[in-house]
């Protein structure tokens, strides 16, 4: 089969980025002879794979006498079903309303879907129905002779639903003796798959390297060109994909490939995160366009055809404040728990509103903590002295002697004077970011916070008799673990192990500010300064 060498691969090239091996490959090998059967492996993107197939073999102008038929494995679960499909699309035949919903009939009018000597004297007939009026007689060449091409997506699921229909796929040219081509594509080996006992023949394989971070990205960028494109010719007046937001669409698609190529590599699905965030992340710049064209910025035809993107600072604020909605989409859209749109408009956040709030502490930690329970304000109040204080620090801070003695706290070093060697004190822990610490250690500080500031709101229990005896009950209750399983959902603290890992206990690490765990020491009148390492 051959391409328009100068048009076609060119386009292709710049829409399938990283497949220019692939393409010139299989292209050499298609074109100088008909291969029966071809494995294709692909690990990471076989949608997009096959896809490039089907633009391949469609778009064949120099061999019109090429019949293509595409097929998915999942879909065609039944042997009439793949049969009917496969004929249906070398035939060109479109079932519709108008011809009462049939089959490719043929010249015979028989069905060719009772048995695979059905389906192949279906093929050696759409094959002679090719052949009639290019060459007559016994006079007809071998070079004439129609080329078909048959691509399984998905083969791996024939093991399953068609097994018994492997062996006749791979041996399709020699059962129909037709010039056909079969190609299986998969993302799992041909060993994984193949019949025993050497019922196939063995294919012609090729394998696809996985795609590079550049890549991926230039192929992120070729949609946002498409879709521009194709909303410019349609007149609309969304400038969400305007020409001019390219510069700032790659340094936010090279944000989302690092914050997600950690839990998947797939094109398509980093193509979905980042189209159900880009209406939101490009919110600000339009709504600060708008307002500098209501000013009277705007062109004199009241257009605007070029948009002011934000500097690099600007850049940085808007990728800082929308990563934690990255991983958010990644958790709910990877799994396809709800679709891109609907989560869109649940994420719709106004970024001026939100940082407004953020310059307001006491506005911060109303909003946060107004709704919580008593339990779940001790167990983050806990959360965040465990971040804040090292843990050497917790038997001085926590602890009680026989004698009762106070609080010892780490006094904080301070430069000598002139004429002694200069010490530099050390930054705070609070400024530094929170420590992680296991789920003990919590459990131990919120014993002490409980034990020391909870004990006269509990109601009396005359059957417990030695000192924090009814502390270490509440500690084992249902509702503490409950309340830190709630309290990591709302992302008020930060889960740093793997669910499924058993070995070791469970890290934590606390996600509130220290004017929230102010207004939560506040709240439960807890002497929050007297409690921290290092105070304010």
């Amino acid at each position: 089969m051959a391409l328009d060498q100068a048009n076609s691969l060119s386009r292709l090239f710049e829409q399938f980025p990283g497949y220019e091996k692939f393409v010139s490959h299989i292209t050499s090998v298609t074109s100088s002879f008909a291969l029966p059967f071809l494995y294709i492996t692909d690990r990471h993107n076989p949608r997009i794979t096959a896809s490039l197939l089907d633009q391949i073999y469609r778009n064949s102008g120099d061999c019109p006498s090429t019949r293509f038929a595409h097929i998915n494995a999942t879909a065609c679960f039944t042997a009439r079903l793949l049969y009917d499909t496969v004929l249906n699309a070398l035939a060109g035949w479109e079932v519709a309303w108008g011809n009462g919903c049939r089959n490719w009939p043929g010249e015979d009018g028989k069905r060719y879907n009772d048995s695979i000597d059905s389906f192949l004297h279906g093929l050696r007939n759409l094959c002679d129905k090719s052949w009639e009026g290019k060459a007559r007689g016994n006079g007809r060449m071998v070079d004439e002779e129609p080329t078909m091409v048959l691509l399984v997506e998905r083969a791996e699921r024939l093991k399953d639903n068609l097994p018994d229909l492997i062996v006749p796929l791979t041996r399709l040219a020699e059962l129909s003796q037709v010039k056909i081509t079969t190609i299986f594509l998969s993302s799992a080996r041909w060993e994984d798959i193949k019949p025993p006992l050497g019922a196939s023949p063995d294919p012609y394989f090729i394998d696809i390297d996985p795609p590079s971070k550049q890549d991926t990205i230039d192929s992120l960028i070729f949609e946002f060109r498409s879709t521009s494109i194709t909303q410019a010719h349609a007149g609309t007046q969304d400038k969400t994909y305007h020409p001019s937001l390219l510069p700032l669409y790659e340094q936010y698609v090279e944000h989302v490939y690092n914050v997600c190529s950690l839990y998947t590599n797939d094109i398509q699905e980093l193509q979905y995160i980042a189209a159900a965030r880009w209406p939101g992340f490009v919110k600000p710049v339009l709504q600060e366009q708008s307002e500098a064209n209501a000013d009277g910025d705007s062109d004199s035809d009241g257009t605007c055809n070029e948009l002011t993107l934000p500097a690099s600072d600007g850049r940085m604020r808007l990728l800082k404040f929308f990563t934690p909605s990255l991983t958010a989409a990644l958790d709910v859209l990877y799994p396809r728990l709800t679709n891109a749109t609907d989560w869109a408009l649940a994420n719709d956040i106004d970024m001026h509103a939100s940082e407004e709030v953020q310059c307001q502490p006491n506005a911060e930690g109303s909003i946060v903590v107004d709704h919580l329970p008593r339990m779940s304000k001790f167990v983050l109040l806990a959360a965040f002295l465990a971040s804040t204080n090292p843990a050497k620090s917790d038997m001085r801070m926590f602890g009680r002697g026989a004698d009762k003695q106070k609080r010892r706290r780490r006094k904080s070093a301070s430069p000598k004077k002139a004429g002694a060697q200069t010490i530099v004190a050390k930054v705070s822990q609070r400024l530094l970011g929170p420590l992680v610490f296991p789920l003990d250690r919590l459990l131990a500080i919120l014993g002490a916070l409980l034990e020391e500031n909870d004990v006269e709101n509990r109601p009396h229990e005359p059957y417990f008799e030695l000192p924090g005896e009814h502390t270490d009950m509440e500690l084992g209750r249902v509702h503490v673990y409950a309340a830190i399983t709630e309290l990591t959902s709302m992302r008020a603290l930060h889960r740093t192990t793997a669910v499924e890992k058993l070995e070791g206990p469970p890290m934590y690490k606390c996600g509130i500010s220290f004017w929230v765990a102010g207004a939560l020491a506040k709240d439960l009148q807890v002497p929050l300064n007297d409690l921290m390492w290092d105070p304010m």
